[in-house]
């Protein structure tokens, strides 16, 4: 596995345990494509959890972001993380303005005890095992907490085969993409005013039922 575009290309990510489930190239290359195009990538702060091998926030780094925040509860995978970061600071490729660390913690714990600057570019990409109901709570929660503002992109990969996520009060689905047995999901706060009119819709409907 290697970072494929950007001030860190080809620079080799570490090889994930057995049963770990890396983000394709295929997949990396279409979820940035499609950040890129809504110019979200470049100067922004990553939120990555469930960060496995770190590669989409490492990616992230490497295409423009500013900071990068890796959450990985499992220990082996964290300190391989660790372990490329350094890597990367070492580099020619390294800016003194750019920052990165690594968080050993469950996601879920990370976000109920954050209390910094919400993040641009938020990742989750939990085990394919990850109940959709144990995401909706995550994505919930997020949307409560300090982790999240008005300008937060949340970028959710998953199995095309799970059931459809609910977004939380405020947001919306901006666009849902599908590569092969891989689903990934946009979701963006809702515009100022935006939630009012679409409360008044549905009262609207379930008064004429």
């Amino acid at each position: 596995m290697r970072v494929i575009a950007g001030r860190f290309k080809g620079m080799a990510l570490a090889t994930p345990k057995p049963g770990t489930r890396p983000t394709t190239d295929r997949t990396k290359e279409a979820v940035f494509s499609h950040l890129d195009s809504w110019d979200l990538v470049r100067g922004a702060s990553v939120l990555d959890l469930f960060a496995g091998t770190g590669a989409l926030g490492i990616e992230a780094l490497s295409r423009g972001a500013q900071s990068l925040v890796a959450v990985e509860s499992a220990g082996p995978a964290a300190a391989l993380i660790n372990g490329t970061l350094a890597q990367l600071k070492r580099s020619k490729a390294w800016r003194p303005e750019l920052s990165a660390r690594v968080m050993r913690r469950r996601a879920e714990v990370f976000v109920d005890t954050y209390h910094g600057a919400p993040f641009d570019v938020i990742f989750i990409d939990p085990p394919y095992a990850y109940a959709t109901e144990e995401c909706n709570a995550l994505l919930d929660a997020l949307a409560r907490g300090a982790a999240t503002g008005p300008n937060t992109m949340i970028v959710v990969e998953r199995s095309a085969r799970s059931n459809a996520l609910t977004a939380p009060v405020g947001w919306h689905e901006a666009d849902e993409r599908t590569y092969g047995e891989t689903a990934v999901i946009y979701l963006e706060p809702l515009e100022p005013g935006a939630q009012d009119i679409e409360t008044q819709d549905v009262s609207a409907e379930d008064a004429e039922s």
